[in-house]
């Protein structure tokens, strides 16, 4: 138990620059209090002991606002960060050197006792603040799940997650911000400065092309005109589409 809890204390260290000594991450971070109770109740889980699993998980989740369910498997090295609002279910599965910022919801779809309803994370996943995975499924190893995204169904090794209903982004951009995150050392709420949701980037695509078609239909008529000749007083002039205003809005 001790050497976990090193394992603990150290890998808090090495992902939080706010954690300026051991002994305040110690004293001080929830996240490793919640993981000491979890410990504690999980053994009392797994021997039988229910209603003991179970009230140690309530004076946990009173004392630190994380919610974990004694029959949950959580592995090492798992950092859970702030963790105000983190809900871990009975039948969730957590991989070694995993990141969990606050609000995270690991639940499950299904009403059915014996059967797995809460999600599995492989090892070194980063689940971003407020996000919602729902379901049995797995999100593998390494896999990102941006803040806020709503994830139902599984995610690949090392892809990226984001939106509501989460969408898994492309993967060669995936490869350069891994690149880049090796150099920065942690990509905090697995998210980047330039992670977009695949659908905002599309409209934002349709967008661009539409400028630049109202562009070239716009020269394309002072040429006509220049050349003398000019358009059917039946053509209604544009309707002075403003594109930076839905693209507010897309954003």
């Amino acid at each position: 138990m001790f050497t976990r809890l090193r394992e603990d204390l150290a890998s808090v260290r090495e992902r939080d620059p706010a954690a300026r000594s051991t002994w305040e991450v110690l004293t001080c971070y929830p996240g490793v209090h919640a993981l000491i109770f979890h410990r504690l109740a999980h053994t009392a889980w797994a021997r039988g002991l229910h209603w003991p699993a179970r009230f140690i998980s309530h004076i946990s989740r009173m004392l630190t606002g994380i919610e974990i369910h004694p029959g949950a498997v959580i592995g090492r090295r798992v950092f859970i960060d702030h963790g105000m609002g983190v809900v871990i279910g009975e039948t969730a599965e957590i991989g070694d050197d995993c990141t969990i910022y606050q609000g995270v919801t690991l639940g499950g779809t299904s009403l059915y006792r014996g059967t797995k309803r809460h999600p599995t994370l492989g090892k070194g996943v980063v689940v971003g603040g407020g996000a919602k995975v729902l379901g049995g499924f797995t999100v593998g190893d390494g896999a990102k799940i941006g803040s806020n995204a709503v994830v139902v169904k599984p995610v690949p090794a090392g892809a990226t997650a984001v939106g509501n209903p989460a969408r898994v982004l492309d993967r060669d951009r995936d490869a350069a911000r891994e690149q880049k995150a090796e150099q920065i050392g942690f990509t905090a709420y697995g998210v980047t400065r330039d992670m977009d949701d695949p659908v905002a980037k599309a409209l934002h695509g349709l967008l661009d092309h539409a400028v630049e078609t109202d562009r070239r239909l716009e020269c394309l008529i002072k040429r006509m005109e220049a050349a003398g000749m000019k358009l059917d007083d039946s053509v209604e002039p544009a309707d002075g589409f403003d594109p930076s205003s839905l693209s507010r809005m897309v954003d």
